[in-house]
């Protein structure tokens, strides 16, 4: 009796145990609707891992999302590697999907990404998601000004030269032209010197007189030869 009392009380703590770990299982249990995720029981929604830097919507381009039943992530931008994606929903988990793993292409488009079923196992829609990668910073490009050149003195405009004419027209010449009366000479006297303001007429009245006084002289010599015969 009392060996079988004993094995009848271990049997009965066998299926006590195993109730309880069915039932701890149950409640640890989250699925997936999609084969390429990783679907994780864990309702504090796992944080990045360290050295991962946490990618923003905004490093991304996708299109559903919070909301809806699905995310697609079409683009990647430049300087952004995603190497986690975690799609949060459902009532016991979230579901993580790696890039290049489990069927999901290493690089995007990842399309038709969804959340864990609910405990009922029906698909609902999706409360949050992010990425986990790399973020790599661009140097700024210094934009160097092209050197200025120097600007040019303005140009003094040169005088054009006169136009000339092809025929010249030669001046016309008077046949009779009045006589040119020198200069000094305008009242008739000083004989074609420069006049110079002295008036000269006075020596016409000396000639006069010396010829006159000749003339008498020569008549006296004659009175006296005869005179002396």
């Amino acid at each position: 009796m009392r060996r079988r009392t004993f094995r009848g009380a271990v049997a009965v703590m066998a299926l006590t145990t195993a109730a309880l770990i069915g039932t701890a299982g149950s409640a640890l249990a989250c699925w997936s609707p999609d084969d390429r995720s990783n679907p994780i029981p864990d309702r504090s929604h796992s944080k990045c891992a360290d050295g991962q830097d946490k990618v923003t919507q905004d490093d991304v381009d996708f299109t559903g999302g919070v909301g809806q039943k699905t995310l697609t992530i079409t683009k990647v931008h430049d300087g952004v590697t995603v190497n986690r994606i975690v799609v949060i929903g459902g009532d016991d988990g979230f579901n993580e999907y790696i890039p290049g793993k489990k069927g999901l292409s290493k690089d995007a488009p990842w399309s038709g990404l969804k959340s864990t079923l609910t405990s009922h196992r029906q698909e609902t829609n999706i409360d949050k998601w992010f990425l986990c990668g790399k973020k790599t910073t661009k140097p700024t490009e210094t934009v160097t000004a092209p050197p200025t050149k120097p600007t040019k003195p303005a140009e003094t405009t040169k005088p054009s030269a006169p136009a000339t004419s092809d025929t010249s027209v030669a001046p016309t010449s008077s046949t009779t032209a009045p006589a040119a009366v020198p200069a000094g000479n305008e009242s008739g006297t000083g004989g074609g010197l420069a006049n110079t303001g002295f008036d000269n007429a006075w020596l016409i009245w000396v000639g006069g007189l010396l010829l006159v006084a000749g003339g008498g002289l020569l008549a006296l010599l004659k009175f006296r030869r005869k005179a002396s015969e």
